[in-house]
This record gives structure tokens, C-alpha cells and sequence, in this order.
């Protein structure tokens, strides 16, 4: 019981970790401690240590750093709505979560308001009890905060940068190419896909979702094993993770065994959210790229290089995808037995994904045709033999939209010609 207790408060004190407010709070409370306890300290343990600056100067000091910390603050706010609304315009509004949630920006508004209490608490201890006395520890503590101040001010605005496309591309392709790395394990590794007809056992149990909508964030895949081992059964997800799940959709199910498994302990093993999360789930990060690939396509955009930038990153995601085993899904105890059962995607998911609304909303855009061809010829060129039927396939959609969308002979084979760059160097044979 006891270890269920911290489980259960280590597990809340993770997510409150998580929440935008905890740092800056964090922040708050260690200055407001140190701002009130140590002076008390140093004043009462080490009454030497006085420093030579006059009660009036260290006043204005004190002030100043507070009203400019509070102005500071501010900007830091603004800056952070202005990165915010760009993304969601200019890219797309699932990337709010990760700019706002961006560590230096917390950090920032963490440091700047410490400051701010300090300088206030610092101040109280100026000239106390008209001693005429400053203490030594409170400049130094508040010179040390001004200068950790200007850096994480300074770091915030080259945060700034990273609205650049490029970046913004380069991060979500970094964030897919983590996932896939820590998920599939390498091509010439035995793995045994999803496969439900290994359940023979029937259905005793099945949990079902309560509450707001919510996304699948990530699964303890090893505590399911552990939770379906202890009950003698195993456990079959119904839903995926990045899936949202709505009142009462079904999230899995037990399969024989000695009796129910407790909900709670099942629950537990969920983590459900508002948003879809990178963790565990490769298809967002192609999901991401192709939204600002599309999003550059519309008509009010009108910019098909972003597209072609976006392909750039799409196709190491695939190339990386292609040479892993994908193929997994079923997870067994170390006896050998399935213990638990989920849906990963296959390579043809990952591939219309990647490629259909692409190909759609860039149908009229020769550079990007041009891009898309160079996409499937490398991947034939390096990909293994038995990820090729489902490349040649898109090889023909690809043709055939081509020939669907121009009328004119020189666009057709304009469009027909495989180009990384989009509009750069032809091969085509004249």
C-alpha cells in the first residue's frame, strides 16, 4: 500500500513538473526563502560581513532591479505570445505545445521573477533597525541573479531564431528521429508483429475511457506485462497510441486469466492527454512536417519551396523508418508467452501519411512533383527489396497525378523529372 501511495505521488509530482507554471513557481519560492532566511543568518552567525555601499545606493539598487525586473517579465510574455501565434499561423497549431513548452522560456520567467522577490526581500533587510548596515550576501546574491538574468534574456531572443522554417523543420524531424531510433529495433532483428489471433483465451475484461476526450500519449508497455503475468492472462490494446479516445471508447481488453485486473493499476499504465505527444509515436512527427508542407501549398500561401524543405525531412524520417523493424506489436514474458498485444503502423501507413496530401495539395506545383519523384527514386536506390512494392506503387500515383493535373506535353514531363531541389538540376534526357 505504502508503495502504491508514492507511486501515485511521484506519478502527480511528474505531472505537475510538467506544467508550465511549476518552474517559475519553483523560481518564486526559492527566492522568497532565500531572500527571508539567509540575510536572518548571515546578520545573526557573521555580523562582519557588511558591505561598503551606502544605505541610499543600495536602496536605489534594490529598487531598480525590482521595477526592471518587472518590465523584463513583460517582454518575456510578449515574446512568448508573439512565437506562439507565429507558429500556429505560419506552421501549424499543434506545434504551440512544444515552442510554449520550450525550457528556456520557462527558465526565463523563472529567473526574472526570483529577481524581482529577492531584490523586495533583500530590501528589508537594508539599514534594519537603522543600523545603517548593508549586508555583504544580499548584493552579491542580487549581482549573481543580474547577471543569470542577462543570459537567459539573451537566450530567449536567439529563441527567437528558431521560428526560422529550417529550424522549425529540423526539430520536428529531430523529434521524429529520436522516437524512431528509441522504437524500432534495427532491420536483421526478429520481431513479431501485431497479431491478435495469438489471444485464443476469451474476453473477461474490457476498460473503457471516461471523461473529455483524450489523446494516448504513451503505454507502460512493461507494466502491462507484469500486470497480465500476475493475473495469468494478457492484454490486448484496442486503441493506438496518438488515438483519441472519446466516453466510453474502448482502450483494451484482458484475455483469460485467474480474473479481472484492478482498473486503477490498468489506468495507470495509460497516459492520457490533450495533445498528441512525440513519445512513442513516429507518425507525429511526419504528421507535423506534412502540415506545414500543406499549409504552404494553400492558396494564400502559395509556397511550394517550404514544401520541398519539408520533403527534405520527410524523406530521412522514411529512409530511417525503412530500415527498421517495423513489423512489431506483440510482446511475450520470459517464458515465451504473449503478454501484450498493440497496433503499430506499417510501412504503406507511414508512406500515405507521408505522401497523399503532399501529392494532392501539390498536384499543380511542378517543383514539388519534381521533389515528390526524387523522394521515391532514392528510397528505391537504398531502401532494402521488400520495402519496394509499396514504393513502385506511389511511383505510379505520383505519374498518374502528374498526368491528371497537366494538360500541356513539356509541364508533363517537366513534372515527370526526378529533382531534389525541386527546380534544380534536371535529368531529364533531351
Amino acid at each position: 500500500m505504502n508503495k502504491k501511495k508514492m507511486r501515485a505521488t511521484w506519478s502527480r509530482f511528474i505531472e505537475m513538473k510538467s506544467r508550465p507554471w511549476f518552474i517559475p513557481l519553483a523560481y518564486a519560492t526559492a527566492a522568497l526563502l532565500f531572500g527571508f532566511t539567509v540575510p536572518r543568518l548571515v546578520v545573526a552567525e557573521l555580523p562582519d560581513w557588511i558591505s561598503t555601499i551606502s544605505v541610499n545606493a543600495a536602496i536605489g539598487i534594490y529598487s531598480s532591479v525590482a521595477s526592471g525586473m518587472i518590465a523584463l517579465t513583460g517582454i518575456v510574455f510578449s515574446l512568448t505570445f508573439v512565437m506562439v501565434q507565429f507558429s500556429a499561423t505560419a506552421y501549424s497549431p499543434r506545434l504551440v505545445l512544444w515552442i510554449s513548452r520550450d525550457p528556456v522560456i520557462s527558465h526565463s520567467v523563472g529567473v526574472f521573477t526570483a529577481t524581482f522577490l529577492y531584490a523586495l526581500a533583500a530590501l528589508a533587510w537594508v539599514d534594519r533597525n537603522g543600523s545603517g548596515r548593508v549586508p555583504l550576501v544580499g548584493m552579491g546574491v542580487i549581482a549573481v541573479l543580474l547577471v543569470v538574468s542577462v543570459i537567459m534574456f539573451v537566450s530567449l531572443i536567439q529563441r527567437v531564431s528558431m521560428l526560422q522554417v529550417t529550424r522549425m523543420l529540423t526539430f520536428t524531424g529531430d523529434q521524429g528521429r529520436a522516437v524512431i531510433e528509441k522504437l524500432y529495433p534495427p532491420l536483421d532483428t526478429l520481431a513479431e508483429p501485431y497479431s491478435p489471433d495469438l489471444l485464443t483465451t476469451p474476453c473477461i475484461q474490457t476498460l473503457v475511457h471516461h471523461g473529455h476526450p483524450r489523446a494516448i500519449q504513451r503505454l507502460d508497455i512493461a507494466a502491462f506485462i507484469r500486470l497480465a503475468t500476475e493475473a495469468a492472462g494478457a492484454i490486448e490494446m484496442t486503441v493506438s497510441v496518438g488515438d483519441v479516445v472519446l466516453e466510453s471508447t474502448p482502450m483494451l481488453r484482458v484475455m483469460g486469466g485467474t480474473g479481472p485486473i484492478p482498473e486503477e493499476a490498468l489506468r495507470s499504465a495509460i497516459e492520457l492527454g490533450a495533445e498528441r505527444t512525440f513519445d512513442q509515436d513516429p507518425k507525429y512527427a511526419i504528421r507535423l512536417l506534412v502540415d506545414i508542407a500543406i499549409r504552404a501549398l494553400s492558396p494564400a500561401v502559395n509556397d511550394p519551396t517550404t514544401a520541398v524543405q519539408a520533403l527534405n525531412e520527410i524523406e530521412d524520417l522514411l529512409l530511417r523508418l525503412g530500415r527498421r523493424r517495423l513489423e512489431i506489436g506483440t510482446y511475450r514474458d520470459t517464458a515465451g508467452n504473449p503478454k501484450f498485444l498493440m497496433r503499430y503502423p506499417t510501412w504503406e501507413d507511414f508512406l500515405r501519411l507521408a505522401l497523399d496530401e503532399i501529392r494532392f495539395y501539390g498536384a499543380n506545383s511542378v517543383q514539388v512533383m519534381r521533389r515528390m519523384k526524387a523522394l521515391i527514386a532514392e528510397l528505391l536506390l537504398i531502401l532494402p527489396e521488400e520495402r519496394s512494392p509499396a514504393l513502385h506503387y506511389w511511383e505510379a500515383r505520383l505519374q498518374s497525378t502528374v498526368h491528371g493535373a497537366f494538360s500541356d506535353k513539356e509541364d508533363v514531363l517537366d513534372a515527370s523529372d526526378a529533382d531534389r531541389q525541386g527546380l534544380g538540376t534536371s535529368h531529364r534526357l533531351i
